[in-house]
C-alpha cells in the first residue's frame, strides 16, 4: 500500500519579499489544492506581519508529490520565490 507523503516546515523571507510572498502564496495554494493526489496543503503566516510562513502538506503517495514538485518548479511561484530559504521535512506515513 502506498504511503502518504507529509511535508512540514517553514519558508522564511526577508522583509523586502514579504508583500510579494504573501500575494503569491495564495495562487500557489489554490493550484496545489487542485492537483490530483493533494490531500491537504496550507502555507500560513506564523503571525501577522511575520516573515515566517508555516508549511503543512499531505499527498496520497510519492507519485502525487513528485508531480506537485514538477509542476511547482515550472511555475511563476518558483520563479519568484526560489531564492527564499525553506526548512522542510518530508516523511512517509
Amino acid at each position: 500500500m502506498s504511503k502518504n507523503i507529509v511535508i512540514s516546515g517553514t519558508i522564511t523571507c526577508e522583509p523586502d519579499d514579504l508583500e510579494m510572498l504573501a500575494k503569491e502564496v495564495k495562487g500557489h495554494i489554490a493550484l496545489t489544492r487542485a492537483e490530483a493526489g493533494c490531500i491537504s496543503f496550507d502555507i500560513t503566516q506564523s503571525a501577522p506581519g511575520a516573515c515566517e510562513f508555516v508549511i503543512s502538506e499531505r499527498f496520497t503517495d510519492r507519485a502525487a508529490f513528485d508531480a506537485h514538485t514538477t509542476r511547482t518548479r515550472a511555475s511563476d511561484w518558483w520563479t519568484k520565490t526560489q531564492h527564499i530559504p525553506r526548512d522542510i521535512t518530508i516523511t512517509e506515513e
